[in-house]
């Protein structure tokens, strides 16, 4: 849990514009990548700017990718989008004018965008091979976290963010163990003129780090747990455990969705572990150097599938409170 606590003149205007064309640049290669060739693949033009088209495929595609979009808001948005498009044709036609699409930065961001959608693709296959977890695999998950669905609570936590050196900490801590509430502790913190920062906060379980659900789970109000930080430690109260079961039929697709995910993004590591092994990598030059030794990366190397991410979790929950 966190908490808060307390050489030439010309080159930056170069960097500056260089950095502009790169982003519309790149931003128009993903669209034509993804969106289909505007001059072979267009069947529906809904604009044209000088002798290029836009099409409505284009916007389909970038209304694909619009968060919480209502179909309401669709035509609105649509008409949105295209006004942006008109805008970014337009740059793009004067970038090319002006050469700047053969800029050795311009040049090198699109490559990198055009990497990057082809790894993304490639990901998003293997991915797609997940299987759906089983209504048995469903109940064991919910079984095996109670905290998060039969003895869910929401919680209202006092935290303190305490700082104090080695030999402050001890002789804190005693004093600290005899509190019954944050009330007391912020006394004690306060007499001894300790240096601290506190906050309220109300949080639902699946908000928090399980380990710290888990330990939440066995305690009751007024309990707290103290944890070690760079600059001391943290005390975090209960001051209120609001219960708030959630069933297992209110919670299977959250958990359905959730086994999912985490499915697709071990699938995806295991692959490019996989790959790793059978390839000839050699590092060379200042990479060389100790390159035998070091860990390969699994996970945090792989290039993450669409919508892997696990808070769906905690947004499949986030209705049931």
């Amino acid at each position: 849990m966190k908490l808060a606590l307390g050489q030439l003149h010309n080159k930056p205007h170069k960097a500056s514009r260089t950095a502009l064309i790169v982003t519309l640049i790149a931003a128009a290669t993903l669209v034509a990548a993804c969106g289909g060739e505007k001059k072979k693949g267009a069947t529906q033009v809904a604009a044209k700017v000088n002798k290029e088209e836009i099409s409505v495929h284009q916007i389909n595609f970038v209304l694909q990718r619009t968060p919480g979009l209502k179909p309401e808001q669709a035509p609105a948005a649509s008409k949105k989008i295209l006004e942006g498009l008109i805008d970014q044709e337009l740059a793009v036609q004067q970038a090319t004018e002006q050469k700047l699409d053969r800029e050795p930065g311009v040049v090198m961001a699109i490559e990198a965008a055009k990497r990057e959608i082809i790894a993304r693709a490639y990901a998003d296959k293997i991915a797609g091979t997940a299987a759906k977890p089983s209504d048995a695999e469903v109940a064991k998950y919910y079984q095996e976290h109670p905290g998060l669905f039969a003895q869910r609570r929401i919680y209202t936590l006092q935290e303190f963010g305490i700082e104090a050196d080695a030999a402050q900490q001890a002789e804190l801590k005693t004093k600290l163990q005899a509190v019954a509430n944050a009330e007391q502790a912020a006394g004690v913190l306060r007499t001894t003129g300790t240096k601290h920062a506190s906050r309220l906060v109300t949080q639902a379980p699946e908000n928090l780090p399980l380990p710290l659900v888990e330990k939440l789970g066995t305690m009751s109000e007024g309990q707290f747990i103290v944890n070690p930080s760079p600059t001391g430690f943290n005390m975090v109260f209960i001051n209120a455990a609001k219960p708030a079961a959630v069933s297992q039929d209110q919670a299977k697709q959250a958990i359905e969705n959730f086994l999912v995910n985490d499915r697709k993004r071990t699938l995806v590591a295991e692959n490019l572990k996989g790959l790793r092994t059978a390839a000839k990598i050699e590092y060379q030059g200042q990479f060389a150097e100790g390159a035998a030794s070091a860990p390969a990366p699994v996970a945090p190397a792989a290039p993450a599938a669409s919508g892997l991410d696990a808070s769906s979790l905690q947004k499949g929950l986030t209705g049931l409170r």
